[in-house]
């Protein structure tokens, strides 16, 4: 019999594991255990009361057995009754008949009972750690053969399965409200970060790129950025997308010109399982991955003849089928596309479809070259200075005149790329608090790639050097002649013949 018994009470236990792990709603889950509870125990009714440490409370949170209004009305203090008592000492009790417990309180109106109704009461708590946060208790017609220890015992195992369930949906709830504000600062630092007037620029061909953004934002259309690389078209998409209306929502990347030819299809619209060998299971695609967000179609004018029709058709009719698939997708996708190709020579040549073309090209928005905006240079280039000065902790201030010209006359063929990455060398080269012309790169100093700088000998590069270092020693000290050459760790007698050498007049600087 005590074997029977044991695989009884196991049985038991697993089912309400099984009703607890089945919902995240805790009052469903508890719904479910009174249930459980009601006919392996013989139970009458069954409560799972909660305590409020600020108001000193307890009341119902739910029940079997009881009418709602009862729920409702019913409240204790702690220590008041026997559920107050089990709350507030932290240990269970079992009442054989409760007609005999004068700490009974029954304000329930429900244990009114005969004698041939005469209840037996089990009443355990629930513990988090060493806190008790509420009580189980259980109402049995009384059965003098029935073991109420026994049946203490197994409803403390279920008391502390229950306060281990809302352990775990807390935990789950910090998470989610973690991930929730999380997401909150990440979306917000994206806000911030792409705003129009993060674009760095104050030429007049930058003015025309941020007003030509600015209207474009808040509406659904079609862009398509053009500008050779590194001109800065994905930010200016980023900035489109988070000045819109679909700001909340997804902003899917696409490098067209990185996917192989045989799965950028997959990729766009996604496939269906076994739609071709490897496709072990369905995948979505990056459209609907933006659904009711942007998709930013970076290099565009690599796209195959193939796809560019299904995207013709996303354009138009705002539907699309999966790759094996014949179920019809509608999406409500903005499309934001880049290139650096020439559209109007890849129509002609029928490399690039026409109706295509001019679906995309709704509002065109030309990112200027940096050669193009020469008064940007040095905005940007300080720009890049103190972002990396301060991810290296280092105290660069400024850039020498000579490594200013430089910037200045090259012509940057990878534009505001180049320059970021011309910079960030610079930063690490350097361990003073100026950037000089040695610390730029190669095609900077040579002038061999740029054809701006004339060759030099060894002799007139030693002269060179020599004369801005001297200017900057006199910028530094205002023109005097004994400081500077302590900077420059030389006599006053020999700095003066070198000035007067390079025709430098110290006046000049003071």
């Amino acid at each position: 019999m005590g074997a029977i018994k044991s695989i009884e009470e196991v049985t038991l236990l697993y089912e309400i594991s099984e009703a607890l792990n089945e919902h995240l709603d805790l009052k469903k889950s508890l719904y479910k255990v009174l249930d459980i509870l009601s006919s392996a125990m013989n139970m009458v009714r069954g409560t799972v009361t909660i305590f409020d440490p600020l108001r000193e409370e307890i009341s119902i949170m739910v029940a079997h057995g009881l009418p709602q209004s009862a729920m409702a009305r019913v409240k204790y203090k702690l220590g008041e009754g026997i559920t107050g008592r089990v709350i507030q000492s932290g240990k269970g009790v079992a009442i054989p008949r409760i007609s005999e417990e004068p700490l009974f309180l029954d304000r329930t109106s429900t244990r009114k009972t005969k004698a041939s109704q005469e209840l037996s009461f089990i009443c355990v708590p629930i513990k988090k750690g060493r806190q008790v946060i509420g009580a189980l208790s259980v109402d049995r017609a009384f059965d003098k053969s029935y073991n109420l220890k026994d049946g203490q015992k197994l409803l403390s195992v279920v008391a502390t399965m229950v306060a281990r369930h809302v352990i775990n949906l807390e935990t789950i709830r910090l998470e989610k409200e973690k991930l929730r504000e999380e997401n909150r600062r990440l979306r917000k630092e994206l806000e911030n970060k792409y705003r129009v007037t993060n674009i760095i620029g104050n030429s007049n061909k930058m003015r025309e790129v941020f007003q030509m953004i600015s209207q474009v934002s808040k509406s659904n259309a079609t862009v398509l950025i053009r500008g050779e690389s590194g001109t800065g078209k994905e930010l200016a998409a980023h900035s489109i997308h988070y000045n819109s209306h679909r700001a909340q929502n997804a902003f899917v990347k696409v490098n067209c010109a990185a996917l192989p030819v045989n799965l950028i299809e997959s990729e766009l619209f996604g496939h269906e399982k076994g739609a071709f060998t490897g496709a072990i299971k369905q995948k979505l695609g990056k459209f609907e991955l933006a659904h009711k967000g942007t998709i930013f179609l970076d290099e565009i004018g690599s796209l195959g003849l193939d796809v560019q029709v299904n995207l013709l058709r996303i354009l138009q009719e705002k539907e699309f089928e999966r790759v094996g698939g014949n179920k019809t997708i509608k999406t409500d996708v903005r499309i934001i596309a880049a290139t650096n190709k020439n559209l109007e020579e890849a129509v002609e040549e029928g490399s690039f479809r026409g109706d295509l073309y001019y679906r995309l090209n709704v509002f065109p928005i030309y990112m200027p070259p940096l050669r193009e905006r020469k008064t940007d240079i040095l905005l940007l280039a300080d720009s890049f200075l103190e972002r990396y000065a301060r991810e290296n902790n280092k105290d660069i201030r400024r850039f020498s005149t000579p490594a200013i010209d430089m910037l200045m006359e090259y012509h940057w063929p990878g534009n505001v790329r180049e320059l970021e990455n011309c910079i960030e060398r610079a930063v690490l080269l350097c361990e003073e608090g100026v950037i000089h012309s040695y610390h730029l790169p190669p095609t900077l100093q040579t002038g061999i790639e740029s054809d701006t700088l004339p060759s030099q000998s060894l002799e007139d590069a030693l002269a060179s050097l020599e004369r801005e270092m001297i200017r900057d020693a006199l910028k530094n000290t205002r023109g005097n002649i004994t400081q500077a050459s302590k900077i420059l760790q030389t006599t006053v007698r020999k700095f003066s013949y070198k000035a007067q050498k390079y025709a430098i007049d110290y006046r000049h600087y003071r």
